[in-house]
């Protein structure tokens, strides 16, 4: 089958040789004139006769969001915006989305997942089932329900191994003759025959209310309702645990198909080859791979979250006084919720910006790939400004210092350590890293320059000073000596307008960089061969629609984060640890979980250098987006945001870019840097755990 779409980077100047062959890390080359099989992922090779970087992808649209993610200033998105036909992915894909209906080879049924369900659903599904079957043999009229509640509460105590079937009359006499056709066939018509006459003689002696089967009524009254309670419990809980969705399954066929059968034709077997119709057989009640599974596009865990992102606005914007739930638990569901809203932001920005050109995508991008952050950065500022207090603006700064060390040390960091204990050493192109390192430069010193100007220039305040009784022309002793920067901060003000004018102009240089002049470290291009051979259908199919999934995670985002400041003021006035602990932990990564496991997701495919752009790409917007945007607002909203940062945030920042810097300048990586770059995060965390908390807080 020859529907592989190939993209290929050819490279123009004869100067990079050497660099570029190691951009994408350990890559397969391609033989002159060969043809490779549509392959449904992203996979990355090159050629190193011809200096050929080749992409494959399964259709033209997610091969656009590829190419998208080797540009600079997109955030990278792993997940898929096409849906992808299930015959053509992997025999273990295959079976997360299978309907629990066919019979396979089965292997050891005594597992560590099965034994599982037996302890955590088994027991007490069996245990109901039993006790629906004393009610309905206590009836008299519901005996036939309760014989298959019997058989179903066997079944249910240790489904795996049995199959249920639906055998009629017919099937049963078909069996008893399998080798004579001739006998089947008399069968059958004298079937046919007798239930026609059965069926005039009924409907002309028997009266109608005879003809209903009252047991029927009596299950649908009693019996089908408390299963169904049973049986959606035991779906929710399982689903929730994501692993073991395949008792979601069976639980959920049982309730709207086996239930709602006549008694009769439902039977119970071991599993084998048979030629009735199978209605359920369940070998694995746990599978690892459920992480992978998706809903319209979704992943599980996405779609899982959203419930509690609705939860977390009714209970926090109903109950206002925390006479239901406290203020800390508010706080962690706002907190929490933001991780599911960012993954439907990345989405729609991934789905908009692979179905348009470039120029739409880096304007959505641009637009949106920062509004997460920038929502609780700014709805932070106006709750502080609102009850005058410069504590929220402290914490806006931690959480900005946050996101930059943990994006440029612990993203790279950890997928340098997962890659490397897959792949002994993974290579990148240092020349395409080093673009985004002399941003990082060009951002943390335009960032900090007005820091280090007030701290040069800035006058020195010294409080509870003395001398000593004995000599009183001595030196004094000053307890809390600090620069009063915030009088200098007012001189300075040309500068900090002057920064976040060039930040953003630096940010647009590098695009003009990487997409206009220097094309051939980013450019990729579409081969002749393959286009559009596999078909395309997009899991969002309209851009209105995705537009519109955007815009509603941004708002339900806003909420979110209004609530997230609200109610971390209590956590800050009776909370131990260091305020800025708070701010460059929970307030900056959680919003960034989202992009730590696509980074891990590329080092895992051999594709460091992807690993690597997603946190240079965000540490970047940082500096060059938000930090901008945040001035510009307080300039038509006073709020009181002043670009000053402590000597911690100062010195921290400018640290971890150097280390990271250093480590990348060989254009190799394995699990031991990565090591390194993420014992200088934890160092750092140390640092500002034990660090005394803001004087305004």
């Amino acid at each position: 089958m020859e529907d592989l779409i190939l993209f290929s980077c050819l490279i123009v100047s004869s100067s990079w040789p050497d660099h570029f062959i190691h951009l994408f890390g350990n890559l397969v080359s391609v033989p002159s004139g060969g043809t490779t099989p549509c392959h449904y992922g992203e996979e990355v090779w090159q050629d190193g006769s011809s200096l050929r970087t080749t992409i494959r992808a399964e259709n033209e649209v997610e091969a656009n969001k590829l190419a998208n993610n080797y540009r600079f200033g997109f955030r990278k998105w792993k997940s898929h915006v096409t849906e992808r036909p299930i015959e053509d992915r992997s025999d273990i894909v295959r079976e997360l989305y299978s309907e629990l209906n066919f019979v396979r080879p089965q292997g050891s049924l005594i597992t560590c997942g099965n034994i599982a369900y037996l302890i955590l659903f088994g027991w007490w599904i069996s245990l109901a089932y039993l006790l629906v079957c004393v009610l309905m043999f206590l009836t008299i009229i519901g005996v036939p329900y309760g014989k298959l509640c019997w058989k179903l509460s066997c079944y249910f105590l240790w489904p795996f191994g049995k199959s249920i079937l639906k055998v009629t009359v017919m099937t049963v006499l078909f069996h008893i003759f399998p080798h004579y056709v001739c006998a089947r066939a008399f069968v059958c018509v004298c079937m046919c025959v007798c239930a026609c006459l059965l069926a005039c003689l009924v409907s002309c002696a028997v009266p109608c209310w005879v003809q209903c089967r009252v047991s029927t009524y009596v299950w649908l009254l009693l019996g089908y309702p408390l299963l169904g309670l049973i049986h959606s419990l035991a779906c929710f809980l399982s689903w929730i645990l994501v692993f073991t969705i395949p008792v979601a399954k069976m639980n959920a066929r049982t309730l709207a198909i086996i239930l709602l059968m006549p008694p009769e034709d439902v039977h119970i077997h071991r599993l084998k080859k048979v030629d009735d119709q199978v209605l359920l057989c369940c070998y694995h009640a746990f599978n690892w791979y459920y992480y992978k599974y998706t809903l319209d596009g979704i992943n599980v865990f996405a779609v899982n979250l959203l419930p509690l992102v609705i939860t977390t606005l009714v209970v926090g914007y109903v109950d206002t006084e925390n006479q239901f739930v406290s203020s800390e638990a508010k706080f962690a569901a706002a907190v929490s919720s933001i991780i599911p809203l960012s993954y439907y932001i990345g989405m729609g920005i991934a789905s908009i910006s692979a179905q348009s050109n470039f120029a739409v995508g880096a304007v959505v991008n641009a637009t949106f790939g920062s509004i997460t952050e920038m929502t609780f950065y700014i709805t932070a500022l106006l709750r502080g400004h609102k009850a005058g207090t410069k504590c929220y603006e402290e914490i806006v700064k931690a959480a900005l210092t946050g996101t930059l060390l943990g994006c440029i040390l612990f993203i790279p960091g950890i997928s340098m350590i997962i890659g490397g204990f897959k792949h002994r050493e993974q290579r990148f192109n240092s020349r395409s890293a080093g673009v985004s390192s002399a941003l990082l430069f060009i951002s943390v010193g335009g960032v900090f320059a007005p820091t280090l100007f007030s701290k040069a220039y800035g006058s020195l305040v010294c409080a509870g000073c003395s001398s000593s009784q004995a000599n009183t022309s001595g030196p004094f002793t000053c307890m809390d000596c600090h620069y009063d920067m915030v009088s200098t901060y007012i001189s300075c003000s040309p500068l900090v307008y002057t920064i976040s004018v060039l930040l953003p102009s630096a940010y647009l240089i590098g695009l003009i960089f990487t997409l206009k002049t220097h094309s051939h470290i980013y450019d990729i291009q579409v081969s002749d061969t393959g286009t559009g051979m596999c078909d395309t259908s997009l899991y969002w199919f309209l851009m209105l629609r995705a537009l519109s999934v955007l815009i509603m995670a941004t708002l339900l985002m806003a909420a979110c984060a209004d609530l997230t400041t609200e109610h971390i003021k209590p956590i800050l006035d009776h909370s131990s640890i260091s305020q800025y602990f708070i701010g460059v932990t929970v307030l900056a990564m959680v919003p960034e979980i989202p992009e730590i496991f696509n980074g891990i997701q590329f080092a895992l495919q051999n594709n460091i250098s992807l690993s690597l752009e997603v946190g240079n790409c965000i540490a970047v917007q940082v500096c060059m987006i938000q930090i901008p945007l945040l001035i510009l607002f307080n300039t038509f909203y006073d709020v009181g945001f002043v670009l000053l940062f402590s000597d911690l945030h100062l010195w921290a920042s400018i640290f971890s870019v150097i280390v990271v810097n250093y480590i990348f300048m060989d254009g190799k990586s394995d699990y031991f840097q990565g090591t390194a770059l993420v014992v200088v995060y934890l160092i750092l965390l140390a640092l500002y755990f034990f660090a005394p908390s803001p004087h305004t807080c």
